[in-house]
């Protein structure tokens, strides 16, 4: 059994109360909006991602992350998992992501995380985005037990569970 229904269509426009950002989901274009997007918030990305996904190291490059997101683009198409780019009305600057990933610990069919740039932390948009997510998935993806590392459960915490992608 697959994580998705086979015939699940997944959302490409997902709008932010206040109409100012919305989410779609990445692609290798925006690499050149993305790292730096990551990188300048790479200390606090590190430590809430760090431990987890190793994710983002200090030494990544413009072109590891062009690499990374081409293989998220891919992932989506493929619809084995999804990253979820958070941009202004104009698709100027990046200034977020939300992850939808397969259950990489037991108990949940569905993992979602998320995350501001440094400069929107407190800010409206994060409290929108905190608010939004999980009402999204609820009304629009096939999840029965979706779960929010870092929201619902800590990090320390889903490490900590037993490790079952067939969850």
């Amino acid at each position: 059994m697959t994580w998705l229904p086979a015939d699940f269509v997944h959302p490409v426009h997902v709008p932010l109360p206040g109409g100012a950002h919305h989410l779609r989901p990445i692609r290798e274009a925006d690499a050149p909006m993305d790292y730096p997007a990551v990188m300048g918030s790479r200390e606090r990305l590190f430590e809430i991602f760090g431990p987890a996904w190793g994710w983002p190291s200090e030494t990544m490059t413009p072109e590891a992350n062009r690499v990374d997101l081409a293989r998220h683009e891919r992932e989506i198409a493929a619809h084995e998992s999804f990253n979820y780019v958070l941009l202004d009305r104009a698709e100027t600057a990046v200034r977020g992501c939300v992850y939808i990933d397969p259950p990489g610990r037991a108990g949940a069919d569905g993992e979602i995380s998320w995350w501001v740039v440094d400069e929107l932390v407190g800010s409206e948009v994060e409290r929108a985005l905190d608010a939004l997510v999980p009402q999204w998935i609820a009304a629009d993806w096939p999840f029965r037990r979706p779960r929010f590392p870092g929201r619902d459960i800590t990090w320390q915490e889903w490490l900590a569970l037993p490790g079952d992608r067939d969850a």
